[in-house]
Protein backbone atom coordinates (compact mmCIF):
# COMPACT_ATOMS: atom_id res chain seq x y z
CA UNK A 1 0.00 0.00 0.00
CA UNK A 2 1.49 3.33 -1.02
CA UNK A 3 1.10 6.45 1.10
CA UNK A 4 -1.71 8.31 0.73
CA UNK A 5 -2.22 12.08 -0.68
CA UNK A 6 -3.03 14.17 1.96
CA UNK A 7 -1.56 17.79 3.09
CA UNK A 8 0.57 18.61 6.14
CA UNK A 9 -2.04 18.81 8.27
CA UNK A 10 -3.35 15.21 8.08
CA UNK A 11 0.46 14.32 8.40
CA UNK A 12 0.85 16.31 11.67
CA UNK A 13 -2.37 14.45 12.87
CA UNK A 14 -1.25 11.16 12.40
CA UNK A 15 2.53 12.08 13.49
CA UNK A 16 0.33 13.00 16.95
CA UNK A 17 -1.20 9.64 17.01
CA UNK A 18 2.04 7.45 16.49
CA UNK A 19 3.37 9.87 19.23
CA UNK A 20 0.76 9.25 21.86
CA UNK A 21 0.87 5.27 20.94
CA UNK A 22 4.87 5.15 21.89
CA UNK A 23 4.76 7.07 24.49
CA UNK A 24 2.33 4.39 25.72
CA UNK A 25 4.39 1.55 24.38
CA UNK A 26 8.00 2.89 25.34
CA UNK A 27 7.32 5.37 27.83
CA UNK A 28 11.26 5.03 29.15
CA UNK A 29 12.51 5.25 25.71
CA UNK A 30 16.30 5.57 26.22
CA UNK A 31 19.41 4.54 24.40
CA UNK A 32 20.40 0.73 24.53
CA UNK A 33 24.11 1.70 24.09
CA UNK A 34 25.90 1.60 28.03
CA UNK A 35 27.54 4.20 29.16
CA UNK A 36 28.23 5.91 32.52
CA UNK A 37 29.41 9.51 31.22
CA UNK A 38 29.20 11.84 27.85
CA UNK A 39 32.25 10.57 27.00
CA UNK A 40 31.65 6.92 26.99
CA UNK A 41 28.19 7.60 25.24
CA UNK A 42 30.04 8.87 22.28
CA UNK A 43 32.60 6.21 21.94
CA UNK A 44 29.98 3.70 21.84
CA UNK A 45 28.30 5.71 19.33
CA UNK A 46 30.77 6.15 17.06
CA UNK A 47 31.71 2.15 17.48
CA UNK A 48 27.68 1.18 16.65
CA UNK A 49 28.25 2.62 12.76
CA UNK A 50 27.56 -0.27 10.75
CA UNK A 51 27.57 -2.35 13.77
CA UNK A 52 24.77 -3.73 16.64
CA UNK A 53 24.39 -2.18 20.10
CA UNK A 54 24.38 -5.59 21.32
CA UNK A 55 28.44 -6.39 19.87
CA UNK A 56 29.27 -2.76 20.97
CA UNK A 57 27.95 -3.28 24.97
CA UNK A 58 30.16 -7.11 25.12
CA UNK A 59 32.94 -4.69 23.85
CA UNK A 60 33.05 -1.64 25.69
CA UNK A 61 33.04 -2.70 29.46
CA UNK A 62 37.05 -3.81 29.22
CA UNK A 63 37.52 -1.32 27.00
CA UNK A 64 36.06 1.59 29.20
CA UNK A 65 37.52 0.02 32.05
CA UNK A 66 40.93 0.85 30.02
CA UNK A 67 40.40 3.90 29.05
CA UNK A 68 37.79 5.45 31.21
CA UNK A 69 38.06 8.79 29.63
CA UNK A 70 39.10 11.13 27.08
CA UNK A 71 43.13 11.45 28.69
CA UNK A 72 43.75 8.02 28.92
CA UNK A 73 42.08 7.14 25.47
CA UNK A 74 44.29 10.30 23.95
CA UNK A 75 47.91 8.64 25.52
CA UNK A 76 46.71 5.51 23.68
CA UNK A 77 47.95 4.05 20.41
CA UNK A 78 45.01 2.47 17.84
CA UNK A 79 47.42 -0.63 18.00
CA UNK A 80 46.34 -0.61 22.03
CA UNK A 81 42.56 -0.22 21.12
CA UNK A 82 42.30 -2.69 18.40
CA UNK A 83 41.60 -6.08 20.94
CA UNK A 84 39.37 -4.47 22.88
CA UNK A 85 37.28 -3.89 19.73
CA UNK A 86 37.91 -6.45 17.14
CA UNK A 87 34.80 -8.23 16.86
CA UNK A 88 32.76 -4.52 16.06
CA UNK A 89 33.26 -3.88 12.29
CA UNK A 90 35.74 -1.68 10.34
CA UNK A 91 37.35 -1.90 13.89
CA UNK A 92 40.91 -0.54 13.07
CA UNK A 93 39.33 2.44 11.43
CA UNK A 94 37.58 2.95 14.38
CA UNK A 95 40.55 2.84 16.64
CA UNK A 96 42.39 5.47 14.67
CA UNK A 97 39.13 7.45 14.86
CA UNK A 98 38.51 7.22 18.66
CA UNK A 99 42.05 8.11 19.80
CA UNK A 100 42.46 11.28 17.46
CA UNK A 101 38.76 11.82 18.66
CA UNK A 102 40.16 11.99 22.49
CA UNK A 103 43.39 13.62 21.59
CA UNK A 104 40.96 16.68 20.04
CA UNK A 105 38.87 16.56 23.06
CA UNK A 106 41.67 17.13 25.58
CA UNK A 107 43.69 19.42 23.62
CA UNK A 108 40.39 21.56 22.78
CA UNK A 109 37.91 21.40 25.24
CA UNK A 110 39.81 19.88 28.33
CA UNK A 111 38.69 16.16 27.44
CA UNK A 112 34.97 16.86 27.64
CA UNK A 113 32.44 16.53 25.37
CA UNK A 114 31.66 19.93 23.52
CA UNK A 115 27.41 20.47 23.52
CA UNK A 116 27.76 22.13 19.78
CA UNK A 117 26.92 19.64 16.90
CA UNK A 118 29.05 21.95 14.65
CA UNK A 119 31.78 21.29 17.07
CA UNK A 120 31.24 17.49 17.56
CA UNK A 121 30.92 16.45 13.46
CA UNK A 122 34.76 18.00 13.54
CA UNK A 123 35.91 15.17 15.49
CA UNK A 124 36.99 11.99 13.83
CA UNK A 125 34.73 9.44 13.09
CA UNK A 126 31.47 11.69 14.12
CA UNK A 127 28.76 12.62 11.58
CA UNK A 128 25.67 14.16 12.20
CA UNK A 129 24.03 10.90 13.03
CA UNK A 130 26.54 10.75 16.00
CA UNK A 131 26.33 14.24 17.07
CA UNK A 132 22.74 14.35 17.28
CA UNK A 133 22.33 11.29 19.12
CA UNK A 134 25.09 12.24 21.69
CA UNK A 135 23.35 15.13 21.84
CA UNK A 136 19.90 13.87 22.57
CA UNK A 137 20.75 11.36 25.27
CA UNK A 138 23.69 12.72 26.85
CA UNK A 139 22.69 16.73 27.28
CA UNK A 140 18.95 16.62 25.94
CA UNK A 141 19.53 18.82 23.49
CA UNK A 142 16.56 18.41 20.74
CA UNK A 143 17.06 16.43 17.65
CA UNK A 144 15.65 13.65 15.88
CA UNK A 145 18.80 11.31 14.87
CA UNK A 146 18.39 8.94 11.69
CA UNK A 147 19.62 5.58 11.78
CA UNK A 148 18.58 2.35 9.13
CA UNK A 149 15.28 1.64 11.78
CA UNK A 150 13.78 5.22 11.80
CA UNK A 151 14.26 6.11 8.04
CA UNK A 152 12.20 2.50 7.87
CA UNK A 153 9.59 3.52 10.40
CA UNK A 154 9.75 7.10 9.36
CA UNK A 155 8.62 6.00 5.38
CA UNK A 156 6.17 3.20 6.36
CA UNK A 157 4.47 5.45 8.54
CA UNK A 158 4.67 7.73 5.33
CA UNK A 159 6.02 10.85 7.59
CA UNK A 160 8.55 11.33 4.59
CA UNK A 161 9.53 10.40 1.36
CA UNK A 162 12.99 11.53 1.92
CA UNK A 163 15.76 8.94 1.55
CA UNK A 164 18.81 11.22 2.95
CA UNK A 165 18.68 11.18 6.79
CA UNK A 166 19.01 14.76 7.27
CA UNK A 167 16.59 14.92 4.99
CA UNK A 168 14.09 12.79 7.23
CA UNK A 169 15.28 14.18 10.16
CA UNK A 170 14.18 17.60 9.28
CA UNK A 171 10.41 15.94 7.92
CA UNK A 172 10.07 14.62 11.52
CA UNK A 173 11.17 17.53 13.38
CA UNK A 174 8.43 19.61 11.41
CA UNK A 175 5.95 17.25 12.31
CA UNK A 176 6.61 16.17 16.28
CA UNK A 177 6.94 18.48 18.93
CA UNK A 178 10.51 19.95 19.80
CA UNK A 179 10.18 18.16 23.29
CA UNK A 180 9.75 14.94 22.31
CA UNK A 181 12.76 14.94 19.02
CA UNK A 182 15.00 13.24 21.66
CA UNK A 183 12.17 10.50 23.25
CA UNK A 184 10.60 9.95 19.54
CA UNK A 185 14.12 8.76 18.14
CA UNK A 186 14.70 6.70 20.68
CA UNK A 187 11.07 5.00 20.55
CA UNK A 188 11.16 4.53 16.34
CA UNK A 189 14.73 2.68 16.97
CA UNK A 190 13.59 0.61 19.42
CA UNK A 191 10.18 -0.35 17.45
CA UNK A 192 12.12 -0.60 14.36
CA UNK A 193 14.44 -3.29 16.43
CA UNK A 194 11.69 -5.46 17.69
CA UNK A 195 8.36 -4.87 16.32
CA UNK A 196 8.75 -3.19 12.93
CA UNK A 197 11.69 -4.83 11.49
CA UNK A 198 13.10 -4.77 7.73
CA UNK A 199 12.09 -8.12 6.76
CA UNK A 200 9.47 -9.77 8.80
CA UNK A 201 7.68 -6.76 10.33
CA UNK A 202 5.18 -7.26 13.08
CA UNK A 203 1.71 -5.70 11.71
CA UNK A 204 -0.45 -7.52 14.08
CA UNK A 205 1.46 -6.86 17.44
CA UNK A 206 2.37 -3.31 16.45
CA UNK A 207 0.46 -0.26 18.48
CA UNK A 208 1.45 1.57 15.12
CA UNK A 209 -0.58 -0.26 13.01
CA UNK A 210 -3.99 1.69 13.27
CA UNK A 211 -2.10 4.93 11.73
CA UNK A 212 0.40 2.88 9.48
CA UNK A 213 -0.88 3.07 5.75
CA UNK A 214 2.08 0.42 4.84
CA UNK A 215 0.82 -2.31 7.24
CA UNK A 216 -0.23 -6.08 6.57
CA UNK A 217 -3.73 -6.95 6.11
Amino acid sequence: MGCPREGLKERKARALAVLRALKEAYPGARTELKHNSPFQLLVATVLSAQATDRSVNEATPALFARFPDAKALAEATPEEVEPYIRRIGLYKTKAKNLVALAQRLVAEYGGEVPRSKEALMRLPGVGWKTATVVLGAAFGVPGIAVDTHVARLSRRLCLTEAKRPEKIGRDLESLFPKEDWVFVHHALVLHGRYVCTARRPRCGACVLAPYCPSREA
